[in-house]
C-alpha cells in the first residue's frame, strides 16, 4: 500500500495577501461559508469560560467599543473580536492543542498583518480570576486606543492636504478674506 500523505503547515508560509476589494481575503465563498457556519456552532456549544467572559461583555458599557462572540476575521475564528479597536481576543483552552503552535503562530501572524492585534487568555484564569483578566482586556484596549490615534496623527501630519476641505461652501475649509475677494476682481 502507498503511505497516505497528511496536510502540514510549512514554516514559511504566508498569510494570505489583502486584497482592497470585496471580502477582502482571498478565500473562497464555500469556505467563508463554511467559516461562518463553523462560528455559529461554536456559538451554540461554547466553553464555560466563554460564556463567563460574554456575560461580562454584555453588561459593561464599552462605549462604541463592542465585542462580537466567534467572529470570523479573514480565515480565522476568533473567540471575541472589537472591528472598531482591530482586537481580538482568543481563549486558550486546555483541549485546543489540537490545533498545533505551528497553526496558531500562523493564523496570530496573519491577523497582525492585517492589523488586528491579538490577546491570548487562559480559559483557567477566565473562570478564578475575572476581575485580573478584565484588567488586562482594559489596558490592552487602552494600548490600541493610543495606538489608534498615534497611527491617526501621524497619517494627518503626513498628508496635510486630506485634513481640510478643499473648498469654501457653506462653512467648512478654512475662511476666506474679502479683501482677497476684491484683490481677484480687479
Amino acid at each position: 500500500m502507498t503511505e497516505r500523505k497528511t496536510l502540514k503547515v510549512r514554516e514559511d508560509a504566508e498569510a494570505p495577501k489583502l486584497k482592497k476589494k470585496g471580502r477582502g481575503w482571498e478565500i473562497s465563498e464555500k469556505r467563508l461559508d463554511n467559516l461562518h457556519e463553523q462560528a455559529r456552532k461554536m456559538r451554540r456549544h461554547s466553553s464555560e469560560a466563554h460564556k463567563a467572559l460574554a456575560a461580562r461583555f454584555s453588561k459593561a458599557d464599552l462605549g462604541k467599543y463592542t465585542f462580537k462572540r466567534f467572529a470570523v476575521v479573514g480565515s480565522a475564528i476568533v473567540d471575541f473580536n472589537c472591528h472598531n479597536l482591530g482586537m481580538a481576543i482568543i481563549i486558550d483552552e486546555e483541549g485546543e492543542e489540537a490545533l498545533g503552535p505551528q497553526l496558531m503562530r500562523r493564523r496570530d501572524k496573519s491577523l497582525e498583518a492585517v492589523g488586528v492585534k491579538v490577546m491570548h487568555l487562559e480559559a483557567a484564569d477566565i473562570l478564578e480570576n475575572m476581575d485580573d483578566v478584565l484588567k488586562r482586556i482594559t489596558a490592552g484596549m487602552r494600548l490600541r486606543i493610543a495606538d489608534k490615534a498615534e497611527a491617526r496623527r501621524q497619517h494627518f501630519a503626513e498628508n496635510p492636504r486630506q485634513t481640510k476641505p478643499r473648498y469654501d461652501r457653506d462653512g467648512n475649509g478654512p475662511p476666506r478674506d474679502d479683501a482677497q475677494r476684491d484683490d481677484r476682481k480687479d
